[in-house]
């Protein structure tokens, strides 16, 4: 009987970790371990070449720390099902979250998340909460190179067409700002042109048809967006027009610069707002973990890209 006993005892100290370990959280980024910190990463959908380099780009960050972290990472097709992901992360236990909105309406929730002691990086849309970290492009800039590359392209008389995205919130209102702000003190003379369309290449391609059968003249559109100006080049291609002499855009997407050199009667720009810099973002978190010192905004400047070099910022293996 007792050596019954001794087997028991000794069969319950085997068996019992490997209960243990195989309850243990399987995140998408490494096993529970309990001495990493757990960092969430909340991205859109991907309805947008540039949406989906940035959660390919956030996650490959996540990876390349696993040695530091464990990460789960949530895409979303709204503010309310982005709201259901956050709740999730909290109840796994974030310390804390990278947040990337592409629609506003993220302020409750996200400070439902500070009120339980998690760390938050707001990338890119503004997120308009006290004590979240944010890391971003320069929205605002983006639309003052924009308006001064036209003034420079065209003088200070013309007609000018501006594609704003209205759903797209700060984003738009920093870009056509800037651009707003700039064109009234370098060139007040223009003639400016408003209309709404989407990140999209379809609806650039659809809106700006449109706006070619009102508008018998247009010198310049100041186009937010990469894939919005593809739209847009293949309308002006479509419609045979050849009044127009610069496009503008904004991202940095590698089939954009391969068409700057292609179109040499169109001068074909972009503000850089590289999807690679919610790795910084991914880096804010792991620091503010840490306890090191992080400013509460990090704002990387614009670069424009154009004709004259490109070259400088091709990447082959490069998602959008």
């Amino acid at each position: 009987m007792r050596k019954f006993v001794k087997v028991f005892i000794l069969l319950v100290l085997v068996i019992v970790p490997v209960l243990a370990a195989c309850g243990a959280d399987n995140t998408s980024g490494d096993e529970g371990t309990g001495d990493k910190y757990k960092v969430g990463i909340l991205a859109p959908a991907v309805t947008h070449g540039w949406v989906a380099a940035v959660a390919y780009h956030a996650e490959n960050r996540a990876k390349e720390l696993s040695d530091e972290i464990e990460y789960q990472i949530y895409t979303s097709s709204d503010a309310s099902e982005m709201t259901s992901q956050l709740d999730d992360l909290i109840t796994w236990g974030a310390e804390a979250i990278v947040a990337f909105p592409q629609w506003e309406g993220m302020e409750v929730p996200i400070q439902r998340a500070l009120d339980e002691g998690i760390k938050v990086v707001n990338f890119d849309i503004v997120i308009d909460v006290d004590d979240v970290y944010r890391v971003a492009g320069d929205n605002y800039d983006m639309g003052v190179q924009g308006a001064n590359y036209i003034v420079d392209k065209i003088g200070t008389e013309g007609e000018v067409v501006i594609l704003e995205v209205p759903s797209s919130g700060s984003v738009s209102e920093l870009r056509t700002g800037g651009f707003l702000d700039t064109i009234e003190e370098i060139a007040p003379d223009i003639n400016l042109h408003t209309y709404a369309t989407q990140f999209t290449r379809e609806d650039g391609l659809k809106d700006f048809a449109d706006i070619l059968t009102s508008l018998n003249h247009i010198d310049a559109v100041f186009s937010l967006d990469d894939e919005t100006s593809i739209g847009v080049l293949q309308a002006i291609d479509e419609a045979g027009r050849s009044d127009i002499q610069v496009v503008t855009g904004g991202g940095g997407m590698q089939e954009y610069f391969n068409m700057m050199p292609e179109n040499e009667d169109i001068w074909i720009q972009s503000a850089l707002y590289s999807p690679a810099m919610v790795q910084d973002a991914v880096d804010t978190a792991v620091k503010i973990l840490k306890g090191e010192d992080v400013e509460k905004e990090t704002i990387i400047p614009t670069t424009v890209v154009d004709r004259d070099n490109y070259e400088e910022f091709l990447d082959a293996v490069s998602p959008y």
